[in-house]
C-alpha cells in the first residue's frame, strides 16, 4: 500500500499498486532513443527488440520512503513521470526508475525487479496539466563522492505524450484503471550512468510554477559468497 498526497488539497489516498509498469525506450524521437541506448550499451546492456518496451515488476516496489537498499555498487537512479490510477482518477508524480545496471547487461527486464522505486508522495490531477504536457520538465541531481552533480534536465515534451504511450500499451486514452501505475520513461544522462550515495528529482510544471520533489538515500549492502 502507497500513501499519496493531493496536490491543492488535504486530501491522502492509499493506493494499493497491483500492476506496475516501467517503460523503456520511450523517447518521442529516435535521436533520443538512440542516445539512451547507446549509454546502456556502454554498461553492456543489449538494444531493445522494440521501442517502447514494456516492464513488468512488483508493485510493492513503489515506495515513497527516503532511504532504500540495495545490493553492491552497480545500481543507479533516473528521473521518470510516474502516473498513477486511482478511484478519483489518474494523477500524475514523480519517480525513480533506480537499477541494477549489473544485472542489467545480461537481463533488462531482471534488473528492473531488483530495486525499490522511489516516488514523491505528492501527485497532480493529470487533468490538470495533460493541455500544457509538453511544458513539463524533469530534472535529476545525484550525489556522487559527497558532491551534487546535475543529473538529467530536459522537456518532458523529449519523451512519448501520455495517450500515445498507454496506447501503446493497449490502453485507450490517458486513463489508468485504480491499481495501476506507469513510470513513463527518462532523459539521457549527464556524464553517463553512474552510482550515487543520493538521487534527488523533481517533476516541474513553469505554467503554474509548481514542483514536485523527493529525494532519497542509497544504503549499498555488501554482496557475499
Amino acid at each position: 500500500m502507497t500513501r499519496f498526497r493531493l496536490a491543492d488539497t488535504d486530501a491522502t489516498l492509499d493506493i494499493a499498486i497491483d500492476e506496475l509498469i516501467i517503460a523503456g525506450w520511450a523517447g518521442r524521437e529516435q535521436a533520443s532513443i538512440q542516445a539512451h541506448i547507446e549509454e546502456l550499451q556502454a554498461l553492456g546492456v543489449s538494444p531493445p527488440s522494440q521501442t517502447p518496451l514494456f516492464y513488468r515488476v512488483s508493485g510493492d516496489l513503489l515506495t515513497s520512503n527516503s532511504r532504500i537498499q540495495v545490493l553492491g555498487e552497480g545500481s543507479s537512479g533516473e528521473v521518470e513521470a510516474l502516473l498513477v490510477g486511482t478511484p478519483d482518477g489518474t494523477f500524475v508524480g514523480v519517480s525513480s526508475d533506480h537499477t541494477d545496471r549489473e544485472a542489467e547487461a545480461w537481463s533488462v527486464a531482471y534488473s528492473k525487479q531488483c530495486c525499490a522505486k522511489p516516488a514523491a508522495a505528492l501527485l497532480w490531477r493529470l487533468d490538470d496539466v495533460i493541455h500544457h504536457w509538453d511544458e513539463l520538465q524533469l530534472e535529476s541531481h545525484a550525489t556522487i563522492g559527497g558532491e551534487r552533480h546535475l543529473y538529467q534536465h530536459g522537456s518532458i515534451a523529449e519523451l512519448l505524450h501520455p495517450k500515445d504511450l498507454l496506447a501503446s500499451y493497449g490502453i485507450n486514452g490517458s486513463s489508468l484503471r485504480p491499481g495501476q501505475a506507469m513510470l513513463c520513461g527518462t532523459l539521457p544522462v549527464h556524464g553517463g550512468v553512474r552510482p550515487a550515495s543520493r538521487f534527488d528529482m523533481a517533476l516541474i510544471d513553469p505554467v503554474r510554477g509548481r514542483r514536485i520533489d523527493h529525494g532519497y538515500e542509497v544504503q549499498t549492502l555488501p554482496v557475499v559468497s
